[in-house]
């Protein structure tokens, strides 16, 4: 069996390699074993590999935070699962042929959804699904600001504030972005930089921005919080810059601005299965009517990690990078 494994931090593609390890086994009574039909590489991944991620504290260590795949084994114990299901995995080691997971770590997803669409189901959609719905009550005709905003989960937001009747303002790092982001619903793009708190205002009509979600940490931060109206809240949720957060006395005293974080980790921890369950579900329904998509660069297969990381580590993509480790799909 194929996997990806990687036995030191560092440049991602300098680090991963594709090594025959052995097969998982059969399942236990509460596990099933899933062959996994794609797993994409996600910002995520390439941050723990790099050591700037929550992540293995041991090494080797087997990489992939999200994958989708089909049931080939289930232990007698499972009752809600079987075998020929298609279900995406919670576990974080999906860039490999096959995985043995407790049954809890699956959610069973609809098996005529676009598959490379599933395999990215796990973690930016809820993210800004969760970020958008929990962390401030927001009513449609509202504004939310967020930078990093070409990155999947900005995309996500644009899409589904949009179905709610939110609108965004985007912050992005250049000009070529902004017809992309306008195309798929934003209401307004801009190049984050110095002074961008003015220009907000001006392209909202002075619109009062309950929520930002920052991405990126830093000076952005700051930047967000800076456009806000008070009492407004800054959301933290990426590692981009690798700096910490910055926010200024003023922003906090004078204007009441709270700095929180969101893992999505977390969350689902927090969350009872009815309710995981539930989400998911919702996330598959916006898939299905078109509200949700993220474009794809090109899929790899395993052998092919050294190519595929170094793609993924571009910053000027035009979609996501995935791998499809039983072969090509359709």
């Amino acid at each position: 069996m194929k996997a990806v494994e990687f036995s030191e931090f560092g440049i991602p593609h300098a680090v991963c390699h594709c090594v025959d390890v052995e097969g998982v086994g059969d399942p236990a009574d509460d596990e099933i074993v899933v062959d996994i039909e794609a797993s994409p590489i996600n910002p995520a991944d390439l941050l723990i590999i790099q050591g700037k991620y929550p992540g293995p504290s041991e090494l080797p260590a087997r990489l992939g935070i999200e994958g989708v795949g089909r049931i080939t084994a289930v232990g007698k114990g499972v009752k809600t699962l079987a075998v020929g299901d298609r279900v995406i995995s919670l576990g974080r080691t999906n860039w490999a042929q096959r995985v043995k997971l407790k049954a809890e770590q699956a959610i069973k997803v609809p098996a005529d959804l676009d598959l490379l669409q599933l395999a990215m189901l796990k973690a930016n959609p809820p993210t800004a699904l969760l970020m958008l719905r929990d962390c401030v009550e927001l009513d449609p005709g509202d504004w939310v600001i967020q930078n990093a905003a070409n990155s999947a989960v900005g995309r996500h937001v644009i899409r589904l504030a949009g179905a709610r009747g939110v609108h965004t303002v985007n912050l992005v790092r250049r000009d070529s972005l902004i017809s992309d982001l306008t195309e798929i619903g934003a209401d307004v793009v801009l190049v984050d930089g110095a002074g961008i708190a003015e220009t907000v205002k001006a392209e909202t009509g002075g619109a009062s921005i309950k929520l930002g979600l920052d991405a990126i940490g830093g000076g952005a931060a700051m930047r967000i919080a800076d456009c806000l109206a008070d009492d407004g809240t800054v959301v933290n949720y990426g590692f981009l810059s690798g700096e910490p957060c910055m926010i200024t006395p003023h922003q906090i005293i004078l204007h009441g601005i709270t700095l929180t974080g969101f893992w999505l980790v977390k969350a689902l921890r927090e969350m009872a299965r009815p309710d995981i369950e539930s989400l998911y579900r919702e996330l598959c329904g916006r898939f299905a009517d078109g509200t949700l998509h993220v474009p794809v660069a090109a899929t790899h297969g395993l052998e092919d990690i050294k190519q595929a990381l170094a793609d993924a580590e571009r910053e000027r993509r035009d979609g996501k990078i995935l791998f499809t480790p039983n072969g090509p799909v359709s």
